[in-house]
């Protein structure tokens, strides 16, 4: 009755209630009215507006007494239920206390969105989905269930009031004599109410359900927009997989500690859903040796395919396998290294560490990989150019392999990553794949900046502020970042002689009392001093600024707290005594840099002798090559040397650049790795935020020829197309394109056609055969052409050496560097004499000296060779004895393919190989003329010495500049007209590397290509060659872009239908044919008549043109071919110049053959 009463007419529809009704004898008695109107007329009944009808009284409500029953005695089952309930009250009273206390220790909602909660285990929701855009996630979600506050709100608003008022209602008509248990029931039912409160779901327009049945398709593409991760097909269900390791104990012990041990299933989610997935890794969070193992415990090594990773670098691929075996507790052959010279790689390998060089290799041999499951691409960062490579081939071969039904998976792992590269590369990754990042194993590291850049002298820079770390902060290693090897064995002099090591000679408690000492009167000192303005020179200013403040600093003033970081602050003023020699505070100094000794390389992984504290000073290959333990300072210059090329010239050189910022936090990350470090570097801030965020990618700093080789190897024919991570630009790819052309690697393009198809086609040339023969040498172009052309006068060993010895760089030491001591600097005056007096020897005289530096590679390696390649006949005589293991190493892989390409050769490594003699070094300088053509320079004369620069300075085609022949260089004194050179590196000057001397009449021979050829001359007349049976003529020449003058030399007779004539007055007259000699007195006209410019009046000339022009015949070999063919042919035409009477005899002896 409660829901009724406010509806309309409410009183009026009400009935009594026969309980109520009046007592029998009593009636009611209801007065009738009449009321007479006009016309006779009366109104009947009841009328409300007349006062006399008033509705009657509300009739007494008769409340009747209901007995209340008796109290019945609780039933133990009942007291059971009450004691329930009493508990549950109670916990409802500490309930709010024990949220108040959760609250509390709760973690905030940044962290709560990072967790994953383990009801999702087995729901398909994947936990590198949710990690990524959770944010996103979660708005995504909320605006989809967005209910309107507007929508509806009237109507549930009355209906609650109407709820209310019931529930009054009852309350007001019930009565209150209730048990105990009843109302116990009563608040164990509202209490089960707030435990599972309903949720009342949004209400749904009308016209939505019937929207997604007729448009099914709309609602989905809704949902795919909402959800941020990409998806994937779904894959049947198939059993896990997992492949026991047994591992030691210290082994397990110490993996738990790596930080990508904690990504485990965040790592095998994505590569098992993704068939291309990147992994972004700091050094040290162990994602080189475990994600391997991750990939061998869920199965991917257990069918046909394995495991294989990439690493730039030989000595990471050969350590990283043996790690990892003895991690797993396995045998180096089913953990095994495959590298450029050597591996152990067997029929039971399943973990497969190699170079990133060989797996290209095994891309032309096997294009799909069939026996690989999963390719992980290690140190992408460093961009080296066959890693941009095989990420562009692998994105490629990847769907191929999942269309074919034996899918594969890539993983590309980098410490610091330019992602957008690979993510925002539509090019190269058309679904971009998902991104997991792995927090490293990193201790705190403190980043100092300079308040001034020092641009000029930041050697020095470098010096002082490695003595004041030295002199001033506790114990732990330096490590100090230079730019090349000159600056760091002068930096190592100056730090030697300013703080000596001398063993046996200090006291820790003494040392450390000084140190203390000096750093309390630093401190004071530094307080004394005021402040300067800031030196500027405006001859040296650059766009960066140096006078910015120091974060750092700024934030340490007033704090002169015994350790903290004011203590830490060295400041960039000059010290006071830097260069005094300090023998109280021995300094371990030890150089590092690619090209030292491997022995003298493994001193900074040893721990310092006591009392003494290490500082390495290094190029840039100690950011991320090597770790080298107990560094705890770094000292930044900000610098690097990088090699440069010109695009178009050629012209290689190192210059010192600014690094990128990428670059300098992996410098400062090698202070944290053992304790808390400091990092200095010796730059403003300013100057950093300037910086480049990454480096460049090497294949933008680099020639493509050879990479262009390879890929038109692997039947890429259109290398514009391919899909670089970072493409080369377009000048380098079509300067790769004209040296391949001209090393005959390429077919030449249509020459006609409109210019853009012209241009198009000359970017997509197909390879040749001997393109094909190239590519399989492991060798720049140039190079592969000069092994191509070896076989010439037993030559082809000598090829080999020069070939090794050219593509392995420095194979002489570096002696021109600073001593540190009298002793040491009379040591290296030797031995730069010795190294003078080996090379005279090894260049030889009379036709070796014109051979020139080849002559002195080819000496030294045949030397070294001879007295069996051992360590110290190379100290002895001044060559690098790294580099003569590698120049071995890649003759015998040299020899190798050469034999795999002719099977004839027969080579062997020969290592008491003889000298070559006059004719075949006479042959080495031809063929060395023709794989280096377009590096041809030639001797300024006299009359074109307009400037004094140019003295003793050669001219090259491509350069305006001038290049010189390096002293040391055995042609030196001699400068020959014409020389090839290897390269021209920059330094003070532009010198050749690798130049020998050529001849100029063999300049227009073997290099058509380059050379511009005039009219043949009249004299000496044009002749047929008896031996080749071609039409032979002498062409004045000039070389392209120079116009250098050649002089005139002996070719074959240009194409054209001049040469068909020649070809065919020489058939007349018996020079191609003997036995036609004996019908030439009986010819009817003079064989010359085919050169005269009447000789089109003469049907017979032209009989005979028009049959040699219709097949070609222009040479003895396309007319014999035409012979074996057609006997029959030029029968006709050769008649017309004969009296019929000689027909018959010349149809019989037909054709002319002898």
């Amino acid at each position: 009755m409660g829901r009724l009463r406010k509806k309309h007419n409410w009183k009026g529809r009400q009935q009594e209630d026969p309980q109520n009704s009046p007592e029998d004898g009593e009636t009611k008695v209801v007065a009738v009215v009449e009321v007479d109107l006009k016309d006779g007329e009366t109104l009947k009944g009841v009328d409300e507006s007349n006062a006399l009808v008033l509705p009657s009284s509300k009739t007494k409500k008769k409340v009747i007494e209901r007995q209340i029953p008796k109290k019945q005695p609780l039933t133990k089952k009942q007291k059971k239920h009450l004691q329930k309930v009493l508990e549950l009250k109670e916990k409802k009273a500490q309930r709010v206390d024990l949220l108040t206390k959760l609250a509390e220790v709760q973690l905030p909602d940044s962290e709560m969105k990072m967790l994953y909660t383990t009801s999702k285990l087995g729901t398909g929701d994947k936990l590198y989905q949710s990690k990524k855009g959770v944010d996103e996630m979660e708005e995504g979600a909320l605006g989809i269930g967005k209910i309107s506050s507007l929508s509806g709100a009237n109507r549930k608003r009355k209906r609650w009031k109407e709820e209310e008022e019931e529930e009054e209602e009852e309350e007001e008509n019930g009565t209150e004599g209730s048990d105990t248990l009843d109302s116990s029931d009563e608040e164990e039912h509202n209490d089960r109410e707030m435990e599972h409160p309903e949720v009342h779901k949004p209400e749904e327009p009308a016209g939505s359900s019937l929207e997604k049945i007729v448009n099914p398709a709309k609602d989905e593409e809704t949902r795919n927009e909402a959800t941020p991760c990409q998806t994937f097909k779904k894959e049947l269900s198939q059993p896990a997989v997992f492949i026991p390791v047994d591992r030691l104990p210290e082994i397990q012990e110490a993996r738990l500690k790596l930080p990508i041990l904690a990504e485990e299933q965040v790592v095998m989610e994505a590569v098992r859903e993704n068939p291309c997935t990147v992994l972004c890794g700091e050094t040290g969070s162990g994602k080189t040796t475990q994600v391997p193992q991750f990939l061998y415990e869920a199965g991917y090594a257990s069918g046909d395919g394995i495991i294989g990773i990439t690493e730039p670098r030989r000595v990471a691929a050969v350590s990283m396998s043996q790690r990892v075996a003895k991690e797993m507790n396995l045998s180096s052959r089913v953990v095994s290294y495959q590298i450029r010279y050597e591996g152990n790689v067997s029929n039971e390998t399943k973990i497969k560490f190699m170079t990133d060089g060989v797996l290209l290799k095994e891309i032309q041999k096997d294009f799909l990989l069939q026996k690989y499951s999963v390719i992980i691409i290690d140190e992408a960062h460093e961009r080296s150019v066959y890693t941009d490579i095989l990420i562009g081939l692998l994105s490629r071969i990847v769907p191929l392999r999942n269309k074919k039904g034996h899918p594969m998976k890539l993983l590309v792992m980098s410490a610091t990553l330019r992602i957008e590269d690979f993510t925002e590369n539509r090019k190269l990754f058309p679904v971009p794949p998902p991104v997991i990042k792995v927090e490293s194993r990193q201790f705190p590291v403190t980043v100092h900046f300079n308040k001034r850049t020092p641009m000029e002298d930041y050697a020095g820079e470098v010096f002082r502020k490695t003595c004041k770390i030295h002199r001033m902060l506790p114990p732990g290693g330096i490590l100090v970042f230079l730019t090349g090897q000159a600056e760091v064995h002068s930096v190592c002099w100056r730090l030697r002689k300013a703080f000596p090591f001398r063993p046996n000679c200090t006291e820790t408690g003494k040392e450390d009392q000084d140190t203390s000492e000096d750093r309390r009167s630093f401190k004071k000192t530094k307080q004394k001093k005021t402040v300067s303005l800031p030196r500027i020179d405006l001859d040296n200013y650059s766009a960066l600024p140096v006078d910015e403040g120091d974060e750092d600093r700024q934030a340490g003033i007033g704090d002169e707290e015994e350790g903290s970081d004011l203590d830490l602050e060295l400041g960039d003023e000059p010290g006071v005594s830097e260069e005094k020699s300090d023998p109280s505070l021995p300094l371990y100094v030890l150089p590092l840099y690619s090209l030292l000794p491997p022995e003298q390389q493994a001193k900074v992984f040893r721990p310092p002798p006591a009392g003494t504290r290490l500082c390495v000073v290094a190029t840039n290959v100690a950011e991320t090559s090597l770790t080298i333990p107990g560094i705890k300072y770094v000292v930044d210059c900000g610098r690097v040397k990088k090699r440069f090329y010109d695009r178009v010239t050629g012209v290689s050189s190192f210059k010192v650049d600014w690094t990128s910022q990428a670059s300098a936090n992996q410098r400062a990350g090698r202070a944290g790795r053992t304790e808390p470090g400091h990092c200095y570097r010796l730059y403003s801030s300013a100057v950093f935020g300037d910086f480049k965020e990454f480096s460049e990618a090497e294949i933008t700093r680099r020639p493509v020829d050879d990479l262009v080789l390879q890929m038109k190897d692997l039947n890429i024919e259109k290398v514009v197309n391919f899909p670089f991570p970072t493409p080369p630009s377009s000048e380098a790819l079509v300067s790769a394109e004209n040296l391949l052309l001209s090393l005959g690697a390429l077919e030449e393009p249509p020459p006609s056609g409109r210019l853009k198809d012209m241009e198009r086609a000359r970017l997509s040339c197909p390879i040749t055969s001997l393109g094909r023969v190239m590519a399989s040498f492991p060798v720049a172009p140039r190079y592969a052409k000069i092994l191509a052309l070896g076989n010439q006068q037993d030559c082809l060993p000598y090829v080999i050496t020069l070939v090794a010895a050219m593509t392995v760089r420095e194979i002489f030491q570096e002696l021109d560097r600073p001593a540190g001591s009298e002793e040491e600097n009379s040591r290296l005056a030797q031995r730069r004499a010795r190294q003078a007096q080996m090379k005279r020897l090894w260049a030889g005289q009379g036709a070796s000296l014109q051979l020139g530096d080849l002559m002195v590679m080819l000496g030294a390696v045949g030397a070294s060779e001879f007295a069996g390649c051992t360590p110290k006949f190379c100290e002895e005589n001044g060559l690098r004895y790294k580099a003569m293991i590698e120049i071995r190493r890649l003759r015998g892989q040299l020899t190798t393919t050469v034999n795999a390409v002719c099977p004839k050769a027969g080579l062997f490594l020969d290592n008491k190989m003889a000298p070559p003699t006059e004719s075949q070094v006479r042959c080495l300088r031809q063929i060395v003329l023709a794989g280096l053509g377009d590096h041809l320079a030639r001797r300024v004369q006299a009359e074109d010495l307009l400037d004094p620069k140019w003295r003793n300075g050669y001219k090259t085609p491509l350069l305006d500049d001038p290049v010189f022949i390096h002293p040391s260089s055995p042609l030196f004194k001699i400068l020959p007209e014409f020389v090839v050179y290897q390269e021209v590196m920059e330094t003070s000057k532009m010198y050749m590397r690798g130049v020998s001397a050529v001849e100029q009449d063999w300049i227009p021979q073997l290099l058509p290509q380059y050379c511009h050829f005039g009219k043949p001359l009249e004299t000496p007349a044009p002749y047929l060659c008896p031996e080749t049976g071609r039409v032979k003529c002498h062409r004045d020449s000039t070389f392209f872009r120079v116009g250098w003058q050649l002089p005139a030399v002996e070719m074959d007779y240009p194409e054209g239908l001049e040469r068909y004539k020649l070809f065919a007055k020489f058939l007349l007259e018996g020079q191609v044919c003997p036995k036609l000699k004996s019908h030439t007195s009986c010819l009817l006209s003079s064989p010359s008549t085919m050169l005269k410019t009447w000789a089109k009046l003469q049907p017979r000339t032209e009989a005979l043109l028009g049959a040699l022009v219709s097949e070609k015949a222009d040479c003895r070999a396309a007319l014999l071919s035409m012979w074996k063919r057609n006997e029959k042919y030029l029968l006709l035409a050769y008649c017309q110049w004969l009296p019929e009477a000689k027909h018959e005899e010349v149809a019989k002896n037909w054709p002319p053959i002898y």
